[in-house]
């Protein structure tokens, strides 16, 4: 079991570390996130996937199709102002929607879709509109919203640097926290944490792994930051605590998120894609978690000013 996780994770993270290196090295037209897109997809369309299928054996009724879409649907609308670099342009800094305002649209044209979805349907085939409804669009916002907030994170600072730098210490706190909590609790756990959702947590593997998480945000943020923008983040002594500890505990709840929904579907693992860790959405879980968090920490300068 363990050897399976830790050659999954070798692969994930070699894969993840290529698409990194070409992001910062080789951004089409100087527009960051591109070559994280495939990423993106993947973990979007596979995390939505995995949900789907845990939902419908558990007896619920969902358009697996129609959620998938529109989880991809909401989680892609936040690259949107990113086709004006691709175009040689410069987003309009006036523009009403902004930013952020594309995944709202986005969250509403997805749960438009599950209704159009039904609507084209009724009367023709199985009933239970209202429970589908639920389902998909459930699916589709609990998805993609917190994966739009990575990409919002990317885009962050008036330089690609900046944003790539903050999404990379946001992923390297939440994960380390996972993996501190998995060997801390493994090593020292004796009081479950809440045994009725996750028999396998402890309170010395979270205290663990948010020790982690904050050790991780220091070292990201006092090296990593100037590595890649060249010049000092001039952050407070305290950012990093609040990043390690907001990322792991919010890391956390997404990890028990997924455990309420798996021990309700009668599922052990939300998938088998990845040996030894589970599903895609065993990789996503705590990033759902922390990724809205870590982006309003990073906005209220746990890294220093926005650059």
């Amino acid at each position: 079991m363990l050897r399976d996780r830790l050659i999954s994770s070798a692969v994930l993270l070699a894969i993840v570390a290529v698409c990194l290196w070409l992001d910062a090295n080789y951004p089409p037209r100087g527009v960051g996130g591109v070559w994280l897109l495939p990423l993106l997809v993947f973990f979007a369309g596979g995390t939505s996937t995995e949900l789907s299928r845990l939902l419908v054996h558990a007896g619920r009724l969902v358009r697996t199709p129609v959620a998938v879409a529109g989880a991809l649907l909401v989680t892609l609308a936040a690259t949107i102002p990113s086709a004006w670099g691709l175009a040689g342009e410069v987003y309009p800094p006036d523009c009403p929607v902004g930013r952020l305002g594309w995944i709202v649209i986005g969250g509403i044209a997805a749960v438009g879709i599950v209704f159009a979805a039904e609507m084209s349907t009724y009367g023709r085939g199985p009933t239970g509109a209202i429970e589908r409804l639920a389902s998909g669009g459930f699916i589709a916002l609990y998805v993609g919203l917190p994966l739009a907030m990575l990409v919002a994170l990317r885009g962050l600072g008036s330089t690609s640097a900046w944003g790539l730098a903050a999404l990379v210490t946001m992923v390297a706190a939440t994960k380390s926290a996972d993996a501190g909590a998995y060997f801390t609790g493994r090593s020292l756990g004796r009081h479950k944490l809440i045994p009725r959702l996750s028999p396998g947590k402890t309170w010395e593997g979270a205290i663990g792994g948010i020790v982690f998480a904050i050790l991780v945000s220091y070292g990201c943020i006092i090296w990593l930051f100037p590595a890649l923008t060249g010049f000092p983040t001039g952050a407070p002594w305290w950012g990093p605590i609040v990043l390690g500890v907001a990322c792991a505990l919010a890391g956390m709840f997404g990890d028990l998120a997924e455990s309420l929904i798996k021990r309700d579907s009668g599922a052990k693992d939300s998938g088998g894609l990845l040996p030894g860790l589970g599903g895609v959405w065993d990789v996503t879980d705590s990033l759902i978690g922390a990724s809205l968090p870590a982006y309003l920490c990073f906005v209220a300068g746990v890294a220093g000013p926005v650059a």
